[in-house]
């Protein structure tokens, strides 16, 4: 189906008129977002003046009333051209479940992950009568919502997941709530009781409608099996659209056994505005125009500018090219959130790195010391920013004297302001945006900013303690290190996931991102037992790249069973277990913070060697720094059709995650340990 063929029926006036009511208080915030501006005086900036005058108006706005007893009047209408109706028209016949099926093979699924039970059995049944419909079933419902987080996120697909009713939904909050974070588009199907059973605490009944609505984009139950593809269409537009995100939609046992008994004749797809930049403004057009136009201003009179690009230039199959002509044109130097790593190759002079709690040092001084910062689609959580109070010090001051500050392109209007306050907000897709402002910006060389980026790169490099209590203990970033150095040629064929912990950050540290969407790891909700689900489905939908996740001993055993999963469908990917017999990251948390008190943190591992070869995959086992290079070698040569292969590599327990900011200091406030002396005299009188 043509999604693209979006018509609105009423004016934009017409839908305010049939809207749920609005409340001043909410149409104030609409309009302090809209006129959000900097103190800084400029031509095509909204003043103080303006912002009051618009608020005093708003309190005089009387509350927009709902007429519930009005006939519900589709406000968008989806056009249908004559092979979608003719599709329509032929699920006349088919159960619930057949058209479930038949509607995810006309949008184009051919993957779908999930787990059978008794009231998703319409569903699944049906998928027995479509062979070119791969059905993978994991050990766990949560390793089918990260199967598909990892197909999805590498592939830039919708994830499909069915689950049975009761427990078999429940099971996948986590991977919804973690796909919303994040930025997947995910479509899961709940089976659900009978309508005719639906509150009467009918077994394996669960309100999954309830349960899910703050982890979802959106979700429904489906009442009448004529809505049924509507519901679906509706599902995969959501889920996709702007940011994308997971959508739910419940499914009663009586709908999906159901028969559609007559032919659809209603061809209206969503029932709702979609979310558009500038969507309170008299001008959309104008204001987009405005607020591109002073972006590229405030980039030209830059002195220092930084770019910090996130997942949203991965969101765009031209982000990442586009970024890199915005960098070499105006020579602007790149830092990256954690989710945008690989968006630009790290291998470049002008590469910043990760940014962050436990970014790189000259990173973060950067950031902080720019005038300009240039935010390309990421959240700015408080991770990448550390105290908001402290954040980018350098563009505040610039901001205060007319010339400076924070522009964010971001394309869900409720991110921009949310956290820091902008100067600047261009609403819309990040890299359609940039890509509109390209023809303004002027070229600069930043010759004595570029130089004193380089200066700050050569002295606060990542690196680690390299010595160790004896010649064999292994240290965790020499891992990560060998990794990188072995797989420099063969990058652009990789494909690495992580579980969540200290070894997720070393992976992000020490191997260097050059290819998009090369890491596939959990960001915002930080997963635990996130990389080997997430590598099945990176396999199966990357077939021909080489996938390898990087995980810690106790990510690993909260979903390593998922080997069993590849064994049975023969899907072969790679796994490190880096094993430190700890909760690395919290341990390391206990012994700065809670005085080396490690409760329940030191953990009692199975033997992971007998645990994987039981699961049939090729094992080895390295203790010792001088058999690390040859063992990884092997790893990396190991070439089977269908079999998984383990490395399992005792790491020394006693490292600790550096740089660290605390959520209280600013990004230039780190502890680095006894790594190296921060030593730049003079930089806050200088930048800030």
């Amino acid at each position: 189906m043509d999604f693209s063929k979006i018509i609105s029926a009423p004016s934009s006036k017409s839908i305010l008129k049939n809207a749920l009511p609005l409340t001043t208080n909410a149409i104030s915030k609409c309009l302090i977002k809209q006129y959000a501006v900097s103190s800084s005086p400029n031509k095509n900036t909204f003043s103080n003046d303006k912002l009051t005058t618009e608020l005093e108006k708003s309190q005089t706005l009387s509350p927009i009333k709902a007429n519930y007893n009005a006939k519900p009047v589709p406000q968008y209408v989806q056009v249908k051209n004559d092979s979608d109706i003719e599709f329509y028209r032929g699920l006349a016949g088919k159960t619930g479940g057949e058209i479930i099926i038949e509607m995810l093979q006309r949008l184009g699924i051919d993957t779908v992950f999930g787990y059978p039970g008794g009231a998703a059995l319409p569903i699944t049944d049906s998928l027995t009568k479509y062979k070119n419909m791969r059905y993978i079933v994991p050990r766990h419902e949560q390793g089918a919502g990260h199967m598909a987080e990892g197909f999805a996120k590498s592939t830039g697909k919708v994830g499909v997941v069915i689950v049975t009713s009761g427990p078999g939904a429940t099971n996948v909050i986590t991977p919804l709530a973690d796909a919303l974070n994040d930025g997947i588009p995910l479509v899961v199907f709940s089976a659900q009781v009978p309508t005719f059973s639906i509150g009467t605490d009918s077994f394996q009944e669960a309100d999954i409608v309830g349960i899910s609505r703050s982890c979802t984009k959106w979700n429904s139950i489906v009442k009448d099996i004529r809505e049924l593809p509507r519901r679906i269409e509706e599902a995969f537009k959501i889920a996709t659209t702007g940011r994308p995100g997971p959508v739910l939609l419940d499914i009663p046992k009586d709908i999906s056994s159901g028969i559609l008994r007559r032919e659809i004749d209603e061809f209206y797809g969503l029932n709702f505005p979609p979310c558009e930049p500038y969507l309170f403004s008299a001008d959309p057009e104008g204001e987009l125009k405005k607020s591109i136009r002073h972006a590229a201003d405030m980039i030209n009179n830059a002195e220092r500018p930084v770019i910090i690009a996130g997942a949203g230039i991965l969101n765009h199959p031209e982000g990442p090219k586009i970024l890199k002509t915005l960098s070499r044109k105006a020579n602007i130097p790149v830092a990256t959130s954690f989710q945008g790593l690989g968006c630009f190759n790290e291998n470049d002079p002008m590469a910043l790195h990760m940014i962050g709690m436990h970014g790189s040092v000259y990173g973060n001084l950067a950031i902080q010391a720019a005038d300009v910062v240039i935010v390309l689609g990421s959240r700015m959580d408080e991770r990448a920013t550390a105290n908001t109070d402290l954040y980018c010090l350098g563009a505040r001051k610039a901001e205060r004297r007319g010339y400076g500050g924070i522009i964010q392109f971001e394309i869900q209007p409720k991110n921009i302001n949310k956290k820091v306050q902008i100067t600047e907000a261009v609403e819309g897709d990040v890299t359609e945006n940039v890509k509109k402002m390209l023809p303004l910006i002027q070229s600069h060389h930043h010759k004595q900013w570029n130089n004193q980026i380089q200066e700050w790169k050569r002295k606060y490099a990542f690196t680690y303690n390299r010595s160790s209590f004896d010649e064999e203990t292994i240290k965790p970033q020499h891992v990560i290190e060998e990794l990188n150095r072995l797989t420099e040629r063969i990058k652009k064929d990789i494909v690495i996931t992580t579980g969540v912990g200290q070894h997720q950050m070393w992976t992000a540290q020490f191997f260097r991102w050059k290819y998009p969407k090369s890491l596939i790891s959990s960001g915002a909700l930080g997963t635990m037992g996130f990389g080997v689900p997430a590598a099945l489905g990176v396999k199966l939908g990357n077939p021909k790249k080489m996938v390898i996740d990087i995980d810690g001993d106790s990510s690993f055993s909260m979903t390593g069973q998922e080997l069993i999963t590849a064994k049975q469908y023969g899907i072969p990917i790679k796994v490190i277990i880096m094993n430190n017999a700890s909760q690395g990251m919290v341990r390391q948390m206990q012994e700065i913070y809670y005085d080396r008190r490690y409760n329940q943190t030191i953990m009692c591992n199975p033997d992971f060697k007998s645990l994987c070869e039981a699961m049939d995959a090729e094992t080895i086992h390295t203790t010792n720094k001088a058999t690390l290079t040859k063992d990884l070698k092997k790893f990396l040569s190991f070439n089977h059709p269908t079999r998984s292969i383990v490395l399992i590599v005792d790491v020394d327990q006693s490292e600790i995650v550096y740089p660290i900011v605390n959520s209280t200091d600013g990004l230039h406030e780190m502890d680095v340990g006894n790594l190296y002396k921060l030593n730049e005299p003079n930089y806050e009188e200088k930048y800030f």
